[in-house]
């Protein structure tokens, strides 16, 4: 039996490649060990059948975006722990998709709804250096009725440690007996407002869930579950 070695090694004697290059096969998902994928590169093997496959290529690893529904009482920095069977992204899920993840627009742990984890530096300066500019949906359960007059000072009128917040729209989207849907659209808001925002006005918020940021909607994806950000979609 031969001294196990790290199979980064094996690869690139296999290749004729590089170690770098090597790692970067195995990070990509494109090894095998026995039959199961490793991306590992300093997996230890020995006399294992290792197999790269065929249609393996060293294009850089892009980096992604990954959209989770947060589930309220979840922490700020809750990571996705299921991937949804409807992701029509078709992108093959690595180990690396979840390293150096950063949420720019965290929701609040008592808050539900969608949250953005990426890696990608374009995405994230967009979030962060543009978020004045991107919009928010939000809906708010609340107890009771809500006045029209209630409703305005929501939309405008209220402050956040002795600063004005800048006005935004609040719309009562269905009403009850025993609570009232709230529908907020935020800009330069954060979601961490909104309670303070209802307790200001005589409201008890009951529920918050963030339902869009910029053009990007939660949309059917279910709670706990997470799917990847496709090309296409721009906040």
């Amino acid at each position: 039996m031969s001294e196990p070695v790290r199979l980064a090694k094996r690869v690139a004697e296999l290749k004729g490649c590089s170690r770098r290059e090597a790692e970067q096969y195995i990070e990509g998902g494109w090894v095998s060990v026995d039959g199961h994928v490793i991306e590992e590169p300093q997996f230890r093997v020995q006399e294992q059948a290792i197999v790269v496959d065929p249609s393996a290529n060293l294009m850089a690893l892009t980096p992604v975006t990954i959209l989770l529904h947060k589930s309220a009482g979840a922490g700020p920095d809750a990571l996705p722990n299921k991937r949804t069977r409807d992701d029509p992204s078709g992108i093959r899920a690595l180990k690396r998709h979840f390293n150096n993840l950063v949420i720019p627009t965290p929701l609040p742990r008592e808050a539900s709804g969608l949250v953005v984890l990426s890696q990608d530096g374009r995405i994230l300066r967009k979030l962060t250096e543009d978020a004045a500019l991107i919009e928010q949906e939000l809906i708010a359960q609340v107890a009771g009725e809500v006045t029209p007059q209630q409703v305005r000072r929501l939309c405008h009128g209220l402050t956040f440690r002795d600063q004005p917040l800048p006005p935004i729209k609040v719309s009562v989207n269905s009403t009850g007996e025993s609570e009232t849907r709230l529908r907020f659209a935020l800009k330069a808001v954060l979601p961490e407002h909104v309670p303070g925002m209802c307790d200001a006005v005589g409201l008890k918020l009951l529920a918050l869930k963030r339902i869009r940021i910029g053009k990007v909607p939660l949309g059917q994806l279910p709670v706990g579950e997470w799917r990847y950000l496709m090309g296409h979609e721009k906040f």
